[in-house]
């Protein structure tokens, strides 16, 4: 029975969260070494207020490439305000040349990416990629790993990645919800999605998750919600399903 599969791109088929993690090491590394003088400013806490004020741009402007170094300059102005610390422009432009670097990482894929997207093709399923970000950004990792050769034209790239953009998708292009999958990383912008607009719903477990991602499942599942440690474990979980329900 051939499936409808929409993949995430970001830690789900390649590496994305620890490159933001090793940037947002740098910039801790920055700004302790600035406010070095005050004894309440500690790692923990800056990395605290850094978390918050990414997440709750994201919340307005979903994923704009500017909005994370964005998040750094704010931070640094909200304890400088905090401590009277003096701001610095040259310190600013630090921050937000820091921010940015994130997106000039290498395209790493995740273990298994290019076996469990043949299996899955070989298997008559259709493939397609569905991720959040800013086109030229998100193109320039689809290129640079040839996903095309998996994903054809059926590639979307949404600056909001939620319920909304997702309902879209399927009612354009007209999919059968009974045989639709999301698969990804992210129970706010992958499972609840799926889970509310009545498609299958695969959660991909990552070892290094992003705190905007943590959210509680309030929606019970129309059809198969299942969650595996690997990718590699994501044809197996679908031709369970599929033969359970071909044998019902």
């Amino acid at each position: 029975m051939k499936q409808h599969l929409l993949f995430d791109l970001d830690d789900t088929l390649i590496h994305c969260n620890k490159y933001f993690g090793l940037i947002i090491d740098q910039f801790i590394d920055e700004m302790t070494t600035w406010f070095k003088s005050f004894d309440e400013i500690t790692p923990e806490i800056i990395r605290d207020k850094q978390t918050e004020i990414d997440i709750a741009g994201i919340e307005i402007v979903g994923f704009k490439s500017d909005h994370f170094p964005q998040s750094f300059v704010e931070t640094y102005r909200h304890f400088s305000r905090l401590t009277g610390r003096p701001e610095s422009d040259a310190e600013k432009e630090r921050l937000w040349k820091l921010g940015l670097s994130v997106y000039e990482q290498e395209a790493e894929p995740y273990p298994h990416m290019e076996e469990t997207l043949m299996t899955l093709r070989e298997s008559g399923h259709e493939l397609h990629l569905y991720t959040g970000g800013e086109r030229r950004i998100q193109r320039r990792k689809i290129e640079k790993l040839k996903l095309e050769r998996y994903f054809g034209s059926r590639i979307y790239i949404r600056r909001h990645k939620n319920s909304n953009a997702l309902e879209a998708i399927l009612a354009e292009g007209g999919f059968d919800r009974s045989r639709t999958w999301m698969i990804g990383n992210s129970i706010r912008t992958d499972v609840v999605p799926a889970l509310t607009t009545g498609i299958h719903a695969i959660h991909v477990k990552t070892e290094q998750e992003w705190q905007y991602n943590i959210v509680d499942i309030d929606v019970a599942p129309k059809g198969a919600f299942v969650t595996v440690g690997r990718l590699s474990e994501v044809p197996g979980a679908i031709q369970n399903y599929v033969v359970s329900a071909w044998n019902a």
